[in-house]
């Protein structure tokens, strides 16, 4: 058979949060190999296996339902990948389903992840969207690092009050055009502050209004 485009979706918890883009590509593609899978190797003088993640992840960020995109030579259910993959990933990395592509990367406008934050409170949280800029210092491939206000682009829903803190759920731009690291909002809402963030998780990547799939 001609080579078949797969899209694997996966969590990415606990201990698996601290490995790299560049660790977590290397894992992926033992855990194939391990798991027998029939996938398609670049060609060349050095073939490997083609891997593609569609957005990256950050180093600490949880991931619930991320996504790797690759090739397969043979005949196999999407079912079988998933499973065949879950009896060799390593701790803090689940398969979740698999399905051909339906969107492009290149299609991927926007991010979801749920905050939570200890020592902050929804006032804080409040006085932060309500100021008229909020200024981070981020890094442009062609000027370094610059001033971005990142208010326009933030937005924030469902927060929840806790013991603690709050949690809430934050909405950014990703993809090609404007992707933008949670933690450069994260940063500016403890900035001053005792509070701290407890985690960052990724639920969701949308392609305009849909999720990807």
């Amino acid at each position: 058979m001609d080579k078949k485009a797969v899209r694997l979706f996966f969590s990415k918890k606990g201990r698996a949060v601290y490995i790299s883009h560049l660790d977590l590509l290397r894992t992926m593609q033992r855990a194939l190999k391990r798991a027998g899978i029939p996938v398609w190797y670049s060609e060349g003088f050095n073939p490997r296996i083609y891997l593609n993640f569609p957005l990256a992840l950050s180093v600490g960020t949880d991931g619930e339902h991320e996504a790797m995109d690759f090739y397969i030579t043979d005949e196999i259910s999407f079912e079988q990948i998933v499973d065949d993959l879950n009896a060799v990933l390593p701790e803090g990395l689940h398969a979740l389903s698999a399905a051909a592509p339906v969107y492009l990367n290149k299609e991927i406008t926007s991010a979801r992840y749920i905050v939570r934050a200890d020592g902050i409170t929804e006032e804080q949280l409040c006085a932060l969207l309500s100021q008229p800029a909020i200024e981070v210092q981020k890094h442009s491939k062609k000027k370094g690092m610059v001033t971005v206000d990142i208010k326009p682009h933030v937005k924030v829903t469902d927060i929840i009050k806790t013991e603690s803190g709050i949690i809430f759920t934050l909405d950014l731009p990703a993809g090609n055009e404007l992707n933008l690291n949670p933690s450069l909002f994260t940063d500016k809402l403890t900035e001053g502050s005792d509070g701290e963030i407890v985690s960052i998780t990724r639920t969701k990547i949308f392609c305009g209004e849909n999720e990807l799939r």
